[in-house]
């Protein structure tokens, strides 16, 4: 099992609760909200707005892994609350506060609060690959068909 050392950044409200699991087999481990001193308040978001929320929280990740943000699907289906980029990378090698972007897709008005639930994030293994210029490719039945090429579910 991986470890992910955290450290708080400087102006974090420490009484935030760390990333953790809500129950025993979930993947996911919810991550907060914890804005600076002078935005406790939160922030609301309108329809089709994003934001950077922050979480108070810089990373050190083993190599070899990285960690995955993405969307809480209760927040998603009931508020319309998404992650632009999901799955958004942390990569190991990155010491900087974390944040998640989170875009109202909802809509009505959505209000982060200090303190709330925002993201998930999955830790997973990272594999590097080589890349090298080829004269051909293989052959496959599906060929160069794209975007719905491989038929229509049903």
């Amino acid at each position: 099992m991986p470890t992910i050392k955290l450290d708080w950044l400087e102006d974090a409200d420490r009484a935030v609760p760390l990333p953790s699991y809500q129950t025993a087999g979930a993947a996911g481990a919810d991550i907060r909200a914890n804005f600076p001193p002078d935005a406790r308040a939160g922030v609301t978001l309108s329809p089709g707005e994003r934001a950077l929320i922050p979480t108070g929280l810089r990373m050190e990740i083993p190599q070899g892994f990285e960690v995955q943000v993405r969307p809480r699907s209760g927040l998603a289906l009931k508020q319309g609350l998404t992650i632009p980029n999901s799955p958004g990378t942390i990569d190991s090698d990155y010491r900087g506060p974390v944040g998640v972007i989170v875009l109202n897709a909802g809509e009505a008005p959505v209000t982060i609060a200090h303190g709330d639930r925002i993201a998930q994030i999955v830790v997973a293994p990272v594999v590097q690959a080589a890349f090298e210029m080829a004269d051909t490719l293989t052959e496959t039945e599906r060929g160069a068909g794209g975007f719905g090429s491989t038929g229509v579910a049903g």
